[in-house]
């Protein structure tokens, strides 16, 4: 054998017994990281689905924050975990942790507004000042709520238009919910002639209110005189209704008014 060959020989036989000297050093290590890795995957799993399953049970949380908290944790397990590992192979893990707080301090001014809608929408969907089907009104939009999201709520407008608002711009502002209360009061102004009957125009306009079913006996309804000029009189009549059908109530009581008005005779101005 010549000299080249000697030297492969001898240095493949240095390269292996290397090779069975370091599986033998990180062979424990490996099994641990396995073990490791296998186990906080089932924690992981197990906590989120315990986590997912308890917010679940508080009445008013919504599925979707529930399901955010339980990836939360989820996830932070896993990381937790894949830390440790690299700690079982001799790597530094004070570095990786530094290096971490680092990339998501970055990474939290980078996404500054989308952070701001997350937590407006954990807000949102904890406080519930909102709800899917409740036509609700803000200084920036109005609409139906069709999905309440962690980053934006989804609207249908009044006129059957897609709106997607950002959660930012739903909170810390007024929110004037019209389907959340199970009554809602309505006024009408009626403006007739100075030589109108006034007392018989009041019980005309009471005995159309109070002939329909959609309005609520209590608090009953009530008819008064709210203006006097030298050309009119203006009657208000204030009456509650179900708020499911309170648009519908006040366009029928206000043609119902007119006709019953007019057939007796009486001026409308």
């Amino acid at each position: 054998m010549d000299l080249e060959g000697a030297n492969f020989l001898a240095a493949t036989r240095t390269a292996l017994n290397q090779l069975a000297a370091l599986t033998v050093h990180y062979a424990l290590s490996v099994v641990g990281a396995i073990i490791l890795l296998v186990l906080g995957w089932f924690l992981a799993r197990l906590l989120s689905r315990w986590l997912f399953d308890a917010v679940s049970r508080f009445d008013g949380v919504d599925l979707t924050l529930a399901q955010f908290f339980a990836n939360v944790i989820r996830y932070g397990v896993m990381t937790l975990v894949f830390v440790t590992v690299l700690g079982q192979f001799g790597v530094q893990t004070t570095s990786i942790v530094a290096a971490l707080g680092a990339a998501g301090l970055a990474i939290g001014l980078a996404l500054q507004g989308t952070l701001q809608n997350i937590a407006a929408g954990i807000m949102l969907l904890v406080l519930r000042p909102l709800r899917v089907g409740e036509y609700i009104v803000t200084p920036a939009v109005s609409g139906v709520v069709v999905e309440v999201g962690l980053f934006a709520t989804e609207l249908k407008t009044a006129e059957g238009l897609y709106l997607l608002a950002p959660n930012s711009i739903l909170w810390n502002v007024p929110i004037t919910n019209h389907s959340r209360r199970p009554q809602r009061l309505q006024e009408l102004s009626i403006a007739v002639a100075n030589d109108s009957d006034i007392d018989l125009v009041k019980q005309l306009i009471l005995h159309v209110v109070e002939a329909d079913d959609r309005i609520e006996k209590v608090p009953a309804p009530r008819v008064f005189s709210d203006d006097l000029t030298a050309e009119k009189s203006t009657l208000k009549v204030a009456y509650w209704a179900r708020t499911s059908v309170w648009s519908e109530a006040r366009r029928d009581i206000i043609d119902r008014m007119r006709n019953t008005l007019v057939s007796h005779g009486v001026t409308l101005k």
